[in-house]
């Protein structure tokens, strides 16, 4: 069976979620057509020249990369700019370009979890857990002769969904009043006279994104001209997806001896690898989360981890977090942190589809030159 761009779409989607990006990001297809055959498909944590150039030699009829080409300020894509004439290439040549960032960051397994995986850290959650259910749930009171009807609405807008089921809801019945004021048009009863109905209250929950479509089929569809309902906030339940993750290593180690390990794990770079904290200390509680991870500072120092290992980390925030106690830290590469998960996306694509996959073995980290 030939494999088209929508099939590697889909696969990619279930497996880093667009809805778990940042509100920032931009994820997805960046270019090509969904109708293409992909027989080809390289894996890169950036799309530059030497990585697009790599594409086309070999072949390859989808790029999928890590880091957007197209993130902030794009009003252009032509082939007079730099990025611009990467896409143009891209096209030309029948390759189309796919990003999966902050959504392959914060899912399970995601990023960090490659990085764990490539230090021998055994995972056992996230630093910053996902919300599993955002959810709202709305509380209508309709007559119940018009329940079932309100109830279908609200089922076809995606209210009443909780995991595999659907149309899911609850309803008990009571007693409703109203006096209609001068200026109502009510469908039951009487302007200034007190009215009672039987009624039915329908509960449906419903995710929060929804909220805009949901009011609309509840407006559309229920009989009076001012129904009541409430919509309630649920609170969060904290699922495996989330960015970073943190986890144990086999044995104790010494910082030094972990920072080694570190250092073999992972692909050189002028960067390098460097530790901050006593080099003596012994560490087996471990944080780790692929790429710049410094706002998690905080975080990992209320988990109780003896390490954290992450990317671009500066000065004063690692000497500010030192004196506050926290744990030790070990600083790679952004590139670095994140290459391991290239290896992952192929075997998600190689588990579920008959494409032949390739993961980029050129440096995209922009730093090119590191002395000692």
């Amino acid at each position: 069976m030939t494999v088209v761009l929508k099939d590697l779409i889909a696969v990619l989607d279930r497996a880093y979620p667009s809805a778990l990006s940042e509100s920032w990001d931009s994820v997805g297809l960046v270019c090509g057509d969904p109708a293409d055959p992909v027989e080809r498909v390289l894996l890169a944590v950036d799309a530059t020249e030497a990585v697009v150039d790599e594409a086309i030699a070999w072949g390859a009829q989808a790029l999928v990369v890590h880091h957007p080409l197209l993130l902030r300020g794009v009003d252009t894509v032509g082939a007079h700019t730099p990025k611009g004439a990467l896409v143009h290439r891209l096209i030309k040549a029948g390759c189309a370009l796919f990003t999966a960032h902050t959504n392959a960051d914060s899912a399970d397994p995601g990023v960090s979890d490659a990085l764990a995986e490539a230090l021998g850290v055994s995972v056992t959650g996230p630093i910053d857990a996902v919300d599993e259910r955002p959810l709202d749930k709305w509380v209508v009171m309709v007559p119940t002769a018009d329940a079932e009807q309100v109830k279908s609405a609200l089922f076809a807008a995606g209210a009443g969904r909780v995991g595999d089921y659907s149309e899911c809801s609850w309803q008990s019945a009571g007693t409703g009043q109203f006096r209609p004021a001068t200026g109502a048009n009510p469908t039951i009863g009487t302007v200034g006279e007190l009215e009672s109905v039987e009624e039915t209250r329908v509960e449906v929950v419903a995710h929060r994104s929804i909220r805009v479509a949901v009011l609309g089929a509840l407006r559309a569809a229920h009989p009076y001209e001012e129904p009541a309902f409430d919509i309630l906030e649920l609170a969060g339940v904290p699922s495996a997806s989330g960015l970073g993750r943190v986890g144990t290593l086999p044995a104790p180690e010494t910082l030094r001896e972990f920072t080694a390990r570190v250092h073999a794990a992972l692909p050189a770079t002028a960067w390098g690898v460097r530790a901050a904290g006593d080099p003596d200390a012994m560490v087996q509680r471990v944080a780790v989360c692929g790429g710049a991870g410094d706002s998690f500072l905080d975080a990992v120092g209320r988990l109780g981890v003896d390490v954290y290992v992450t990317a671009d980390l500066r000065h004063h925030p690692v000497d500010e977090h030192l004196r506050a106690g926290g744990p030790a830290l070990v600083d790679v590469a952004h590139w670095a942190s994140e290459f391991p998960w290239c290896a992952q996306a192929a075997g998600v694509l190689n588990e579920a589809l008959d494409v032949q996959t390739r993961v980029s073995e050129v440096r995209t980290d922009p730093w090119t030159v590191g002395t000692s």
